[in-house]
């Protein structure tokens, strides 16, 4: 491997413009079909399988007018005003009938006019007659009631108990992600018009969302950071741009590609981020290894920058390939769950980072070979001539913590081992949902609105339930009194406040019910709901004869939750075992994968633990200007586990390859865990520090499923790079010492050699001239560090 990668590395220096012009032209090629053919981002979460997902396919069958998104507006009346006073009513009607004609708004008005002139032969104004008897009156005051005008219930309205709020529930001909760009703003801004002339504010619901914006202020800010980072960690402008192109190259050709086939393929806006996030952090990531490995070799071996290129490549390249493979391998580990989402997102991901590293081990070192001698800036080279002049070399601070971490082992492990245990303890209550209005923030229309429907009319009315009932005779529609009885019994349900029909086929064999729960979409005592209308429906449905499915947003959410809850440890036990191959066949020692493994569970039940208490329990969120709670959304885990597992392992890549290429070259272990570290351990500091700021830089996101997922991605790097990389792995080496790169006999015949340390690389193509000894330091020190 070392020796091909050598080979590349070289003919990429030679020979810099083909390999330029060959990504040039794939770039074009790339933002040629983003302008040709038009982006199109999905926000639905489908998970195929689940109860409330079939229900919804087969509606859109049945009924097609029921499969479009939903729309949810509630107009607030001013102070001291009611709904029903008349210039406050008039305005109501007229922002009512704004959003009725707009385009891709259905509307109900016509449909019901079309069966109103049927008289006593529509079957939709039976059954609205018959589920309104047994649906029956309300008990008390407290409940909202239809709006009437003229004696006349408006389609869609309802008023809250007090009059200082009404609801719109509406429907689009489409999903909310397939609309034309524009439409849900510009339909709420229909209303808002004619509703501003009676004072009334208006305030849309979650559910009323354009894609997120992928890439805002706090995005570019934590690139910014990055760059800064890297410019410290360089000391060099040049070099430090380096890593800043290939990132971006990396991102624009994957996450470009991949909005080409937006149309041909559906994928989820946090595809797009996802794939956006690693390919930044790893672009720079890696870039950053193979351009600190080439001035390290130009600094101190003396090598001219087309050796010093090639060898980086050779060696530091042969890491980042296997460092790849196990962010790719953790992320298509995501194909086994089955869910078609995730496996998008997946694919999208892994083919970015695919791209990241052909990149940095071929547009890298063409790079280079442009930039030349320059990589290395004239003060540089003189600190470190000065350096080498000395009779004894300064020690480095990675040098200073790795001599420190091997005298004080034990505490090294307790702590490294005790600040992750406890930081995971508020894991133990993550409860897991997808985001509603209460996860955003209390300044945004989302939020203001869930609150005002929470107050004016109750909690369930931000999530009702839609009971689908099929008759279960072929092509006979359902009866009056078969609507009624599964009404009643719906009705009797604990936890559900009222049962209203919300639709029906022009045949008459399909009804729709709107169930609106006492609690939030997210309260344990909806689930419990759910459950329980689904454990009523198989007893129902032999008594009425119908057929009787649960599903609607708040249904789907549960059910997500539920599947992907299953499907985790499968996928994590998946990841582990294909990876453990890898980190075997790269160290070549049965200690190093397994307590690097150990080491990652550690990492992602504190951050776990953390995202629990700062989004679910509200700690510490003035911090990140968050003042919603809400559950761990639920697509969150089994994604965050899949990348902080690839990433984990880069860090892992990194460091201890550098111990292991030391300890080949003859180091003693001690002397190879302080040389390895003091090679490694100060681009291991930079280049965590540039993906935590990349992901944090996503904390900022309106959107509450980026926020968390930048949080968590943050969290978890910061935790695995300085605790356990930086620290539990390090003194575990240096207590094992030897064993540490124990290998069985006959499995050592078995497995192939690899050769990522370059030891064969070193045979074939020596270096000019003899290299200083791999450590001045270290030696001298191993005496005070075996003390």
């Amino acid at each position: 491997m070392s020796v091909l990668l050598y080979r590349l590395g070289g003919f990429a220096y030679r020979k810099p413009w083909y390999v330029i012009g060959g990504w040039l032209a794939v770039m074009a090629a790339v933002v040629g079909l983003l302008v040709a053919v038009p982006v199109k981002l999905s926000n639905e979460v489908r998970i195929d399988g689940t109860p409330s997902q079939q229900v919804v396919d087969d509606l859109a069958r049945s009924l097609p007018e029921a499969s479009g998104g939903q729309g949810m507006l509630v107009f607030k009346a001013p102070d001291g005003a009611r709904i029903g006073d008349e210039k406050v009513q008039g305005a109501l009607l007229a922002a009512v009938d704004a959003v009725y004609r707009h385009d891709h708004v259905i509307d109900i008005r016509k449909a019901l006019a079309k069966e109103a002139a049927k008289g006593d032969r529509s079957p939709l104004l039976a059954a609205q007659a018959a589920v309104a008897q047994a649906a029956g009156q309300p008990s008390s005051g407290g409940t909202p009631v239809p709006l009437q005008v003229d004696g006349q219930p408006v389609p869609g309205i309802v008023v809250s108990a007090d009059g200082s709020a009404a609801l719109m529930q509406f429907q689009f001909d489409e999903q909310t992600y397939e609309l034309p760009a524009g439409t849900i703003d510009s339909t709420v801004e229909a209303a808002e018009r004619q509703a501003a002339r009676g004072g009334l504010e208006v305030l849309p619901s979650a559910s009323m969302m354009e894609i997120p914006e992928v890439v805002g202020v706090g995005e570019i800010v934590g690139v910014v950071v990055a760059a800064f980072v890297l410019l410290v960690a360089l000391g060099s402008v040049v070099a430090a741009g380096l890593p800043l192109v290939i990132a971006l190259v990396g991102v624009t050709v994957g996450v470009g590609g991949a909005f080409t086939l937006s149309t041909v393929f559906e994928i989820h806006s946090l595809a797009a981020v996802l794939a956006l996030m690693l390919g930044l952090a790893v672009g720079i990531d890696y870039a950053l290894f193979i351009v600190n490995r080439e001035r390290r070799l130009i600094l101190e071996d003396g090598l001219d920058a087309h050796e010093a290129t090639s060898r980086a490549i050779g060696t530091a390249g042969s890491a980042v390939f296997f460092a790849g493979s196990t962010v790719i391998i953790a992320l298509t580990g995501l194909l086994v769950v089955g869910i078609t989402l995730l496996s998008t997102m997946a694919i999208v991901a892994a083919a970015t980072i695919a791209i990241t590293v052909l990149l940095v081990l071929t547009l890298l070192p063409a790079l280079l070979g442009l930039v030349k001698e320059r990589i290395c800036p004239a003060r540089t080279r003189r600190r470190a001539e000065r350096a080498a002049d000395a009779e004894r070399p300064s020690p480095t601070r990675a040098t200073q913590w790795a001599a420190r971490l091997i005298r004080h082992k034990y505490p090294a492990l307790a702590a490294a081992f005790l600040i992750p245990v406890i930081l995971a303890v508020p894991a133990a209550d993550m409860r897991m949902g997808l985001p509603s209005g209460a996860s955003y923030n209390s300044d945004t229309a989302q939020r203001q609105s869930y609150d005002l429907v929470s107050d004016a009319f109750g909690p369930g009315y931000n999530g009702p339930l839609m009971i689908a009932v099929d008759s279960t005779a072929e092509g006979r529609p359902l009866t009056p009194a078969a609507l009624a009885a599964v009404t009643a019994n719906l009705r009797d349900v604990k936890g559900a406040t009222s049962v209203s029909l919300a639709g029906m086929n022009n045949a008459g064999t399909t009804a729709i019910l709107t169930l609106v729960p006492g609690s939030g979409p997210n309260d344990d005592a909806t689930k419990d709901l759910v459950t329980a209308v689904r454990d009523e429906s198989a007893r129902m449905s032999e008594t009425t004869g119908t057929k009787i499915g649960v599903t609607g947003f708040t249904a789907l959410a549960i059910d997500v939750s539920d599947r992907l809850a299953d499907v985790l440890p499968l996928y994590v036990a998946t990841v582990l075992g294909l990876s453990l191959i890898i980190l075997l066949l790269v160290f070549r020692s049965v200690l190093v994968p397994v307590t690097a493994t150990l080491g990652f569970l550690l990492t992602i039940a504190a951050t776990f633990g953390v995202t629990t208490a700062v989004f679910q329990w509200g700690w510490l969120q003035a911090l990140i200007g968050l003042d919603a709670t809400a559950p761990v959304v639920s697509l969150l885990p089994i994604i965050i586990t899949g990348v902080l597992y690839g990433l984990a392992m880069d860090y892992q890549m990194f460091l201890v390859t550098s111990m292991r290429e030391a300890h080949v070259h003859g180091a003693t272990p001690l002397n190879a865990t302080v040389t390895g570290f003091a090679r490694a351990g100060s681009v291991v500091v930079a280049a965590a520090t540039i993906m935590v700021s990349v992901f944090a830089g996503f904390v900022f996101n309106a959107q509450p499923m980026i926020k968390q997922a930048g949080f968590a991605l943050a969290v978890g790097i910061l935790i695995d790079a300085f605790v356990i990389r930086m620290t539990l792995i390090p003194a575990t080496m240096a207590l094992a010492r030897e064993k540490a790169w124990w290998l069985p006999t006959w499995l050592d015949r078995l497995l192939p050699d690899l050769d990522v340390e370059g030891d064969k690389l070193a045979q074939k193509v020596p270096l000019p001239h003899p290299v200083a000894a791999q450590s001045q330091a270290a030696p001298a020190q191993e005496a005070d560090l075996t003390s």
